[in-house]
């Protein structure tokens, strides 16, 4: 008679001996549990794991399954991690690549600059002045206008008070010196014209410390025509004509400490005035007194935007061509002398 065989039914007992049937129930719980394994890692076996002492221990559902990590994201087994496994965020539920998710937030280096608009400029335009975002069209007129108002501002034309453009010829100017002793410093700064007419050469006009009148004297070029006119005297007026023989240069007077128009602010590498040479040309017989000249000054009159009777302090200002040939027909005398 051959060994009995394994039951294949469990509807009757079995026929094995009780060492063997604890054995087969052994190989069946372990059969059992490989099936619920393999049914809760989605069909994957995986091996038992074996001990030290050689006993193989039956990995189970809860063994094999994935444990979560702290950010949301499944730690899978080193078995389980070869295979194509969709993982599931925490916080979005949507499936993502193995790779980790990409930050939306960029840095800034990495964004890229906004673009801005561009104005085009116009590059045909004549004297245009330009700026980063746009053009302002100046017409050649009005820039030559600009430059004749400021250079009449800070008195560099040689034009007159009323604006009429310079003729062909010399300019005329009006100059005032105090023909009656006055002490400045412990020095008389009288200077008449009959001390111009004594002197053998040229008279460098020094002292002048307004810097309106000093900006007319850089205006003057020689061959000039200019008014000697007596100032803060009895009566004071026009008395004659000198001519300028030599253009402007340095006012040494400015840095001499012992002179009555000493500037102390004035320095020789930066010189803030200057003089020219006058020659004597003509006295007139009788002087045109001021109040004389203010009459004409009226509304109206021929003399109404004469400089010096506007600017009653300028010691040296304009005299128009119109102004000069009236003068010299009061005084009786020829223009051009």
């Amino acid at each position: 008679m051959g060994r009995p065989k394994r039951a294949v039914s469990q509807a009757g007992p079995s026929t094995l001996p009780e060492p063997k049937l604890k054995k087969a129930r052994k190989e069946d719980n372990t059969t059992a549990t490989a099936s619920r394994s393999k049914r809760a890692s989605g069909g994957h076996i995986t091996p038992p794991v074996t001990t030290k002492n050689g006993k193989n221990i039956p990995t189970t559902a809860a063994v094999s399954r994935p444990k979560r990590a702290a950010g949301g994201l499944d730690i899978l087994p080193t078995d389980v991690r070869s295979a194509k496994t969709v993982r599931l965020s925490k916080a979005s539920k949507t499936p993502s690549s193995s790779k980790p998710p990409k930050d939306n937030k960029t840095s800034k280096s990495s964004k890229k600059p906004v673009s801005e608009p561009k104005v085009t400029e116009p590059t045909d335009a004549v004297g245009a002045r330009r700026s980063s975002n746009f053009s302002i069209i100046i017409p050649l007129a009005n820039q030559s206008n600009t430059k004749s108002s400021e250079a009449a501002e800070h008195g560099d034309d040689h034009g007159g008070p009323d604006g009429e453009e310079p003729e062909d010829g010399p300019s005329y100017w009006l100059m005032k010196a105090e023909p009656e002793s006055r002490i400045e410093r412990g020095k008389d700064v009288k200077f008449s014209i009959d001390d111009l007419a004594a002197r053998t050469e040229p008279e460098a006009w020094d002292g002048v410390r307004n810097l309106a009148a000093r900006n007319n004297l850089r205006s003057m070029v020689k061959g000039d025509l200019a008014f000697f006119y007596h100032s803060n005297c009895k009566v004071p007026g026009i008395v004659g004509v000198m001519e300028i023989v030599q253009e402007h240069s340095v006012d040494e007077s400015a840095f001499d400490t012992e002179h009555p128009y000493f500037d102390p602010k004035s320095v020789r590498d930066n010189p803030k005035w200057f003089v020219v040479h006058v020659a004597y040309r003509v006295k007139f017989k009788e002087i045109i007194k001021l109040k004389d000249l203010q009459k004409f000054a009226e509304a109206g009159g021929v003399l109404a935007d004469m400089q010096t009777l506007r600017q009653s302090r300028l010691s040296v200002s304009k005299v128009s061509k119109k102004e000069w040939d009236f003068i010299r027909n009061l005084a009786d005398v020829d223009a051009t002398t």
